[in-house]
């Protein structure tokens, strides 16, 4: 009878386990990843345990905005993601959002356990996440745009403070997180270009439906002035900014020439890939400030 209460106990931690990873998996590459080669970078990093503190409070914040977001666009994963918690019925959207304000409460004071300054950029995230979500700001390119800006930088700013020696910020560490937030804005409707279908489907107008053709020139102008001006801000040397202003370029056009789903999905994995070699420019400053 032992055995068996044991192997029922770990069967449901291990179900309910899944089902948070399968909320958080899909932005692994989009959130968790770029946001911890951010902190690392900018902070910079200071020890393994810094690090594991600061992916474990990013993952934990991750998982709070996907439940949130999940919880309320289930039609839209129905048709874009259907392997999610809540098209597979994993778990129900009433219990997603119980789930969700728990995970509010528990971010927030897990966040307090470091200081009021972490627990503010907590806080933050959630005010990002209620007004994308509740107040509907995603619906609408503007206030989808500035959500995401609120959203990536409160992250940044968490984990910058949790990898790093210090918590408090410098002149290399504040730049960093401008210039962050100003790519996010302006760069970030390349997650949007898969998702066009299930975006019509609920209604929402995202800049690929609001302007389809200027919506991919504008991706691919801004992607290559972009790789021109961090390289030229952060004095990385000729070599990186060549390799680095190819990579955006190439990237860019993709989105440019290849208009179909599957080549947009793989457009934003590269668009990814880009946004974690924008996040490490920052440790060049710091590499030459330690010389």
């Amino acid at each position: 009878m032992l055995f068996q209460a044991i192997a029922r106990e770990v069967k449901r931690v291990h179900y309910h386990t899944t089902t948070a990873a399968l909320f958080t998996v899909a932005d692994i590459k989009t959130i968790l990843v770029p946001i911890t080669v951010f902190a690392c970078a900018t902070a910079p990093l200071h020890s393994p345990i810094h690090l594991l503190s600061g992916v474990a409070w990013t993952w934990f914040h991750q998982l709070m905005c996907n439940v949130s977001n999940q919880a309320r666009s289930s039609e839209e994963d129905a048709v874009n993601k259907p392997w999610r918690p809540i098209p597979t019925s994993r778990i129900t959207a009433s219990q997603a959002l119980m789930l969700r304000w728990f995970l509010v409460g528990l971010c927030i004071a897990y966040s307090a356990v470091y200081g009021f300054d972490v627990a503010l950029a907590s806080f933050s995230l959630f005010i990002t996440t209620f007004v994308y979500d509740e107040l509907g700001f995603a619906g609408h390119y503007i206030g989808k745009n500035f959500c995401n800006i609120g959203g990536y930088v409160s992250l940044e700013i968490g984990a910058t403070k949790l990898v790093g020696a210090v918590r408090d910020f410098d002149q290399t560490s504040i730049m960093a997180c401008v210039l962050s937030g100003a790519l996010i804005f302006t760069t970030i409707q390349a997650q949007d270009f898969a998702d066009v279908e299930g975006d019509k489907l609920l209604g929402r107008v995202t800049i690929p439906i609001w302007a389809p053709e200027l919506s991919r020139v504008g991706t691919l102008l801004l992607m290559c002035a972009w790789s021109l001006f961090l390289p030229w801000y952060w004095e990385i040397g000729a070599p990186a900014t060549l390799a680095f202003l190819a990579l955006g370029t190439f990237v860019g056009l993709r989105y440019y020439l290849l208009r179909n789903t599957e080549a947009d999905k793989r457009s934003y994995v590269l668009y990814n890939v880009w946004l974690v070699f924008a996040h490490i420019m920052p440790l060049k400053q710091r590499l030459w400030a330690s010389m």
